[in-house]
């Protein structure tokens, strides 16, 4: 089914387009976005500016003519903030109404900060942690504490970037006395709960905003990296606490100069950038990671769940699965390999003190370890690295992106070196993840160098010094596939410390 998304807020009105399957897989058709500003002045006057109101309902107007070009089957668009609170909502609800034929509801901060969530879940899996999802809006910040996907707590807050900058940050560049008021107001309505974040041992937060882009974007730049997808990048806690600083220390002309920030919000990221330095100082989170989906996808998900009987949860295969059919097709090979794979980490992990979450890496590693031949068989390994991290894998954290694309990359010729610059940007413990399931994945591809699944079964066993593998390939030879295999055993061999060999 084809589903529309529309999220009227206090900065941009912004809409997606995507096919939703049954089975929950999710692909993104359109998406469109255009500033309007519904929150200038709004905050201050509790009233929508006119000139404010036309842009959000021509924007409107040409959202309702893609929607029909792209024969949408069911759209549903809110408002937030800054709709929510001002007292000519309701004549602005009837005129969208009147004049695009679009049913805009109003909802609550709870309800936005649920939508945020069911987004981010999504994107990033949010196992583990726990994690603090922060949303900063026009004129409300949302906050999630989330631990192993389920929210402990979440927080709507009149805290948005144009709601502080208009109150509190009158100059350019905003006084001292200005900055020092702002602090004291953001620790009266968020402090207690920032406590409550450090003591829960907040690991990371996630910014689902396109303010909290911009900080991470600008924090990339300073540093020297290519400015590329930002979903999933980060910022430390100290960038940000400098960006923060650089922000609020320069007027418009200055802040405009600065790499990396988005020219239309150049008048709220002082604010914006104080809001998120103090989340991550009182937090304790020492690190601040994107994440590009945000209301308006959760609001798709909530759609689809609600509209499409039987759709779907499981996200991280079906994302998986999709991408191995764009670039590999029925990609038989890559499900023989995962195949093999898992047998041989059922039988080495306990020996390479591989965790048990990384045999579901391993087998998505195998499903995608050849996809780069889309692009060249020549290097396709590093192709293949290149495809899995740049793809939207969706309910993965980065580092987790990262372990699939290096096994996929050390599945040939040289082997993953632990220093190597690729590996740097993962912690030690999943720089070894990587390296040990690159070291399964040589031996499995090498078992069907064919590609014609030669090798029906192995059986894996273990006596001094030495891992046996035993392929059984029935009637079939399986010549090259052994030739092949005991050129791969090397990495494998040095990580049990034993030799490894092949009996057919």
């Amino acid at each position: 089914m084809r589903l529309g998304a529309i999220d009227v807020g206090s900065n941009s009105v912004h809409m997606i387009v995507a096919d939703v399957g049954r089975d929950g897989h999710v692909e993104v058709v359109d998406r469109v976005k255009e500033t309007v500003r519904l929150g200038r002045r709004a905050f201050m006057t509790g009233r929508l500016m006119p000139e404010s109101m036309d842009l959000a309902v021509r924007a409107l107007v040409n959202f309702n003519r893609i929607l029909r070009l792209r024969k949408v089957d069911k759209v549903r668009a809110v408002a937030t903030s800054a709709v929510r609170e001002s007292k000519n909502r309701a004549s602005f609800i009837r005129r969208i109404r009147r004049e695009t034929g679009l049913n805009v509801q109003i909802i609550s901060g709870a309800e936005e900060a649920r939508l945020i969530f069911l987004a981010a879940r999504h994107a990033l899996g949010l196992e583990g942690g726990p994690h603090l999802l922060i949303d900063v809006g026009g004129g409300s910040v949302e906050l999630v504490l989330v631990r192993d996907g389920r929210p402990l707590w979440m927080k709507s807050v009149k805290l948005g970037a144009a709601r502080l900058a208009e109150r509190y940050l009158t100059d350019d560049p905003p006084s001292r006395a200005q900055l020092k008021r702002l602090e004291r107001h953001i620790n009266d309505e968020i402090g207690a709960l920032m406590k409550k974040a450090r003591k829960a041992g907040v690991v990371r937060a996630i910014g689902t905003s396109g303010t909290i882009n911009t900080l991470i974007a600008m924090a990339r730049a300073a540093r020297g990296d290519e400015l590329e997808r930002l979903h999933g990048a980060s910022a430390t806690a100290a960038e940000v606490s400098k960006l923060a600083g650089d922000l609020v220390s320069a007027n418009s002309a200055l802040r405009s100069e600065l790499p990396g920030i988005d020219a239309k919000r150049i008048d709220l990221m002082p604010a914006a950038a104080a809001l998120v330095d103090f989340v991550l100082k009182r937090s304790g989170a020492p690190v601040l990671v994107a994440c590009t989906w945000a209301l308006r996808e959760g609001l798709l998900l909530s759609l689809a769940s609600a509209t499409i009987r039987g759709y779907g949860e499981d996200v991280r295969r079906l994302s998986v699965n999709a991408l191995a059919a764009r670039f590999a097709g029925v990609n038989k090979h890559g499900r023989q390999v995962a195949k093999l794979a898992l047998k041989l980490f059922d039988a080495t992990a306990p020996v390479l003190a591989l965790p048990r979450s990384a045999r579901e890496l391993l087998e998505y590693s195998a499903l995608l370890h050849d996809i780069g031949h889309a692009i060249d068989h020549d290097r396709h390994n590093r192709h293949s690295y290149y495809l899995i991290k740049n793809a939207e894998l969706f309910g993965f954290d980065p580092g987790e992106v990262e372990v699939i694309a290096q096994a996929a990359r050390g599945h040939r010729k040289q082997a993953p070196k632990l220093d190597s610059p690729e590996m740097n940007g993962l912690a030690p413990a999943k720089r070894r993840v990587a390296r040990g399931l690159a070291a399964i994945l040589r031996v499995a591809d090498a078992l069907d160098r064919s590609h014609f699944s030669v090798v029906k079964n192995i059986e894996v066993r273990y006596s001094p010094g030495r891992l046996i593998i035993g392929v059984d390939s029935s009637n079939e030879k399986a010549d090259l596939e052994l030739w092949t295999c005991e050129r791969r055993t090397d990495l494998l061999s040095r990580l049990l410390d034993r030799q490894v060999t092949l009996e057919h």
